[in-house]
């Protein structure tokens, strides 16, 4: 990059990491907050995608740490092999968007935001289902999961939502599939910031902004998680996430 956003943006921008680290600790969605920051601060949507990946990765190191005791497998397919098919599906998505034009992507990108609020809103506001629900092949959910893995990489956004269905309907209870979402998210974006940190398209003053404001709310998002209403949240983020799409379609 070129151009790096100055000091008044740089702290707008670790304001938005403040407010994405908590949204994420609280209720997901993080990246819903980060990406359209960093459009606005100068940066392509290829870049700003990149940047955030980088940015909020320590904060999912934090939640997958913080509930790898409850997360598991499925039947045989072991919580070790899930792990695995996410870090290959999230390789293949991160060398799919190093080798996606900037130009391509800027006009595939509305419809990715579309299809991530879409599913972050029926994720946030369906009906949770009380109990596992009935088991689907195991390899479906293998085959599933891989692919949740490779759009993890490229793009990323309702990745969260996509396990969670995923895994109960496979038969895991929801809190266990919460935790095991969170140990798999971070498989996925460990091989895409792996391949990421190489490339020119990150702006390593915003990601290091983001990323202070991000750690910071994981602790403020810790404090809050029972003192805040999760649905004002995710509610906010639907909002946003839909004010974004009709943005970046029309601009």
């Amino acid at each position: 990059m070129s151009v790096h956003p100055d000091l008044p943006m740089l702290l707008w921008i670790a304001l938005a990491g403040l407010y994405a680290g908590t949204q994420n600790t609280l209720a997901g969605g993080g990246s819903f907050i980060t990406f359209p920051t960093l459009l606005l601060a100068g940066l392509n949507p290829l870049a700003a995608n990149i940047t955030s990946t980088i940015a909020l990765y320590p904060n999912q190191i934090t939640s997958c740490l913080a509930g790898r005791k409850l997360a598991g497998g499925v039947g045989a397919l072991s919580l070790s092999k899930l792990f695995a098919l996410s870090m290959a599906g999230g390789i293949l998505g991160a060398l799919l968007l190093l080798n996606t034009p900037v130009g391509f992507f800027t006009r595939l990108v509305p419809w990715l935001v579309l299809f991530a609020t879409a599913i972050f809103a029926w994720g946030s506001f369906r009906r949770k289902p009380l109990h596992a629900a009935k088991a689907i092949p195991l390899p479906l959910l293998a085959g599933a999961q891989f692919l949740i893995g490779v759009y993890g990489g490229y793009f990323g956004g309702g990745i969260g939502f996509l396990m969670l269905a995923t895994l109960t309907i496979a038969g895991q209870q929801v809190r266990m599939a919460t935790a095991t979402k969170n140990v798999l998210a971070m498989a996925m974006n460990t091989s895409a910031v792996l391949l990421f940190a190489f490339s020119k398209q990150i702006d390593w003053y915003a990601a290091f902004a983001l990323a202070l404001g991000g750690i910071g709310g994981g602790f403020l998002g810790s404090w809050l998680v029972h003192r805040l209403p999760e649905k004002i949240m995710r509610g906010f983020v639907v909002v946003v996430g839909f004010t974004l799409t009709v943005w970046l379609f029309v601009r």
